[in-house]
């Protein structure tokens, strides 16, 4: 599924969805547009960011700060909830244990996309204390693995995409750089499959509560 079969679809049924449905897929279709655009022309980076976008329009709402729960808690709500609906068709699980599990476990052992590898690198913790989490945590993701466990292993997944997420958002890596390629080539891969079926899902269940975006249209 891509962005204008998509597309055509939102054109086709919008007009029947409550409007924070419409906004959020609009958005997101928008920003998966762009990604596929860059993708065309071998833009890795952006690519990436654009594709991490589309996700965060997709699934973001406006919480009170003090209820916020924390990113990883989210994307579990968020994958939990869509797989719920999408049981009939299991497409998240054809996504994670037919297309893509020698990449996810790939990911899982990179430790450039673990966040406290790079805790390790600025001094707060020794090496030693980064080895013990960065084992426990593969260790739990593996068993997740063995489970076949589909939302713990996409929630997983997805937050150690974030990481990377974080590195060129804020400017912690160089736009083309060598040093980044193969982590940003598996991250890019996955997301591109994610985010349309993300989109579709919800597409396919406007009657469900998918609450207030950020920043809704003032006019």
């Amino acid at each position: 599924m891509d962005h204008d079969r998509l597309k055509e679809r939102h054109r086709a049924e919008r007009h029947a969805w409550p409007e924070n449905l419409g906004l959020r897929v609009h958005r997101a279709l928008s920003w998966l547009h762009r990604a596929e655009q860059l993708a065309r022309a071998d833009d890795l980076d952006g690519e990436f960011i654009f594709l991490w976008i589309a996700f965060n329009a997709a699934y973001a709402t406006e919480i009170d700060e003090k209820y916020r729960e924390s990113e990883q808690q989210t994307f579990r709500a968020f994958l939990q909830k869509l797989a719920e609906l999408d049981a009939a068709r299991k497409r998240f699980e054809s996504l994670t244990w037919q297309e893509f599990p020698k990449s996810i476990r790939v990911l899982l052992d990179n430790r450039y996309v673990f966040a406290d590898f790079w805790h390790w690198q600025d001094g707060s913790l020794t090496e030693a204390e980064f080895q013990a989490k960065f084992a426990a945590a593969n260790k739990a993701a593996h068993v997740a693995l063995g489970r076949q466990d589909t939302v713990t292993v996409l929630a997983i997944v997805l937050s150690r995409i974030y990481v990377l997420r974080n590195q060129l958002v804020h400017g912690g890596a160089t736009w083309g750089s060598s040093v980044n390629r193969e982590q940003l080539r598996d991250c890019t891969n996955f997301m591109a499959k994610l985010v349309p079926l993300v989109i579709e899902v919800m597409m396919d269940h406007p009657e469900t509560l998918w609450g207030q975006g950020t920043y809704p249209v003032v006019k």
